[in-house]
């Protein structure tokens, strides 16, 4: 093994949760880095002495990248220059790409060391089809930019994964619900953390779970692509409104219902109304 690294760039992706997940290819090119681009130094401070190197880093992220990119395409033309997130593979989600473009266009080398992912990882743990997806990323924080931007993929045959904060969950998960209907879907947390949990369900009932009490954690929603899921048997829509019934009025009974089967209200009410 050459004891320095050839100069370009090298994006590197890192652990999503349990440090072991570092490649033994990645943990040599962050040992051998001239220099790291990092989104979080401390984070990546605590990836090194786990690895048990030592390496400069500079901070590169949303607020400084156009700031700092220049420097770093020049020092790609003599050093290896290694770009890390603070978990998974950067360019998801972050400013890298123009770092990528750039110094593609400076004519350096780039090498791209794979790894961990928090959106593919969630894709294999829900339970929902795999063979064409959409990574939406985060949402936009206000309800009318978020309805919007869920109208437009509405009609996407294809599953959809997107990252999103406790906090907003909830109301994300219900803007998902009332913009794409009852599909099934899956919230994933602490991807490969001590606390790691995958809950699935339709997205109206995960909104409700999740409606009082936030979870913690970095949070992937996955979403089954329209027309996906089988519509429920007569049977069972029948044994869940006898039991809905038990304790709530024929109206109610039908929304909770609906809700829970992804059906229409309307025709609900009208079987409630055939039992009661």
């Amino acid at each position: 093994m050459n004891a320095t690294l050839p100069p370009g760039l090298y994006i590197v992706a890192t652990p999503i949760g349990n440090l072991s997940d570092l490649s033994p290819r990645a943990a040599d090119i962050l040992a051998r880095a001239d220099l790291i681009a990092v989104e979080d130094s401390r984070v990546t401070a605590r990836l090194l002495r786990h690895i048990g190197a030592r390496r400069p880093m500079l901070p590169y992220h949303d607020h400084n990248a156009d700031r700092v990119r220049p420097a770093l395409i020049a020092r790609m033309q003599a050093e290896a220059v290694a770009l890390v997130s603070d978990a998974g593979t950067p360019l998801v989600s972050d400013p890298g790409y123009k770092l990528v473009r750039d110094a593609r266009a400076a004519g350096i080398a780039v090498t791209t060391v794979p790894g961990p992912c928090a959106a593919v990882a969630a894709l294999t743990l829900a339970g929902l089809p795999t063979d064409r997806f959409l990574f939406l990323g985060f949402l936009p924080s206000k309800a009318g930019a978020r309805a919007a931007a869920i109208a437009e993929v509405a009609a996407v045959r294809a599953t959809l994964l997107l990252y999103e904060s406790g906090p907003r969950l909830a109301a994300c998960l219900a803007a998902l619900a009332e913009g794409l209907g009852e599909r099934e879907a899956a919230v994933a947390r602490e991807i490969s953390k001590r606390f790691e949990e995958t809950v699935t369900g339709t997205l109206g009932i995960l909104a409700a779970r999740y409606a009082e009490a936030p979870p913690k954690g970095e949070i992937v929603i996955v979403v089954a692509p329209p027309g996906e899921a089988e519509p429920a048997a007569l049977a069972d829509v029948d044994a869940a409104l006898v039991e809905a019934l038990a304790r709530l009025s024929v109206s109610r009974a039908a929304a909770e219902v609906a809700e829970r089967l992804g059906l229409p209200r309307r025709q609900v009410y009208e079987r409630a109304l055939a039992l009661k």
